[in-house]
C-alpha cells in the first residue's frame, strides 16, 4: 500500500500519463521519463522545482489547495481526481481498533425481495452484502461474502461474464481508489489490494496509474452462458446512513431483446429452485441477514 507518501505517489503517477503535447510542450530530445519532468510540472504550475521535488518526495505534505489545483490543471485531472488529491491534505479518519461489520438496514433487505430485476447492496470494499434471487441467477459470485472485486480480477469464470471486462476493471479500480481517497491505509483496503497485487499483473498496473472517478451506473455488457448476451444499465444508489454502501440493480430498456433475455433468466432462476434436482438458492435477500462482511478483507469465501 502506499499510503505513506500518498501526495508524492499520486503526483508521481500522474505526471507520468501526461505527454508533453498536452500541455503544449514540445517533446523533442531524448527523454529519460515517462510523461512530464519535474521542472515542467513546476513551471506550468508556477511553483519552484525545488518545492515540487519536495512534494513529491514527501517532504511537504501541506500544499494549498491553490497549489493542489495549480498541479491538477497541470495534469489535467478531472473533478473527481482534483478532489482526491486535495482531500489526501486534509487529516486521516480516526479508526477502531476493530471495524464494525457492515450491516445491511432491514428495510432494504426487504426492497431487494420486491425488485423484479437483479439488485444487490455493495459494501465499502466492494463486498457483496445482501442480494435477490435474479442477481445470483446473473453471476454466481452475487451472494454475501463474496468481494466483487476480488471476483472480477481472479474468477475467469466471471471474467467470462463481461464483454467489457477491459473497461470494467478499469473503471472499478478507479472508483476503489476515491473511496480510498481520505483513508488510503485501512486495514481492510490495505489487505484487499495488496493481495490483488501479487494475484493479478492488471490489477497492479492498474493500481498503479491512480486513476480516480467515483462509483457510478454504466452499462453492462454481459454474456451469460444460459440467455447470451444481454446490455444492462446498472445503477448504484448511495444508502444513506451507512458507511459507502451501494444498491446496485441491474435493468434493460423495456421491449429490448436484454429485457427479453433477462425474464427468461427469471424463469429459469424460478425453475431451478422450484425443484430442479440442484441445490437452490436462498429464497429472499433477506435470509442473508446475518451474513456480513467481519473486516477481513482477504477471506474468501467458500462458493
Amino acid at each position: 500500500m502506499d499510503g505513506s507518501n500518498a501526495i508524492g505517489d499520486f503526483l508521481r503517477a500522474r505526471r507520468e500519463l501526461v505527454r508533453p503535447e498536452d500541455v503544449g510542450l514540445t517533446g523533442g530530445g531524448l527523454r529519460r521519463v515517462r510523461g512530464l519532468r519535474r521542472e515542467e510540472v513546476a513551471m506550468l504550475a508556477g511553483i519552484s522545482a525545488d518545492y515540487y521535488l519536495r512534494l513529491e518526495q514527501g517532504r511537504d505534505r501541506n500544499p494549498s489547495a491553490q497549489v493542489l489545483e495549480a498541479l491538477a490543471g497541470v495534469l489535467r485531472l478531472d473533478a473527481d481526481a482534483t478532489a482526491y488529491l486535495i482531500g489526501l491534505v486534509g487529516p486521516r479518519p480516526r479508526r477502531s481498533r476493530r471495524p464494525a461489520p457492515e450491516k445491511v438496514p432491514g428495510h432494504l433487505l426487504q426492497l431487494l425481495d420486491q425488485l423484479p430485476m437483479p439488485a444487490l447492496v455493495q459494501g465499502r470494499y466492494f463486498d457483496v452484502l445482501a442480494a435477490n434471487p435474479l442477481a445470483r441467477a446473473l453471476s454466481p459470485n452475487n451472494v454475501p461474502g463474496v468481494n466483487r472485486l476480488r471476483a472480477a480480477f481472479l474468477d475467469p469464470e466471471e471474467r467470462e461474464l463481461h464483454r467489457d471486462w477491459q473497461t470494467a476493471t478499469v473503471n472499478a479500480v478507479a472508483s476503489l481508489r476515491a473511496v480510498a481517497g481520505p483513508d488510503p491505509d485501512d486495514p481492510r483496503l490495505a489487505a484487499l489490494v495488496g493481495e490483488l497485487s501479487l494475484k493479478s499483473d492488471r490489477f497492479r498496473k492498474l493500481w498503479a496509474r491512480h486513476d480516480v472517478h467515483r462509483r457510478e451506473g454504466a452499462l453492462a455488457r454481459m454474456r451469460h452462458p444460459q440467455v447470451g448476451d444481454m446490455d444492462l444499465y446498472r445503477e448504484k444508489l448511495t444508502v444513506n446512513g451507512t458507511d459507502g454502501q451501494l444498491l446496485v440493480i441491474y435493468h434493460a430498456e423495456p421491449g429490448s431483446e436484454a429485457a427479453r433475455s433477462l425474464a427468461l433468466l427469471g424463469s429459469l432462476a424460478a425453475g431451478t429452485a422450484g425443484g430442479s434436482g440442484r441445490p437452490a438458492a436462498p429464497a429472499r435477500a433477506g435470509e442473508a441477514r446475518e451474513r456480513t462482511v467481519s473486516g477481513e478483507a482477504g477471506t474468501e469465501p467458500g462458493r
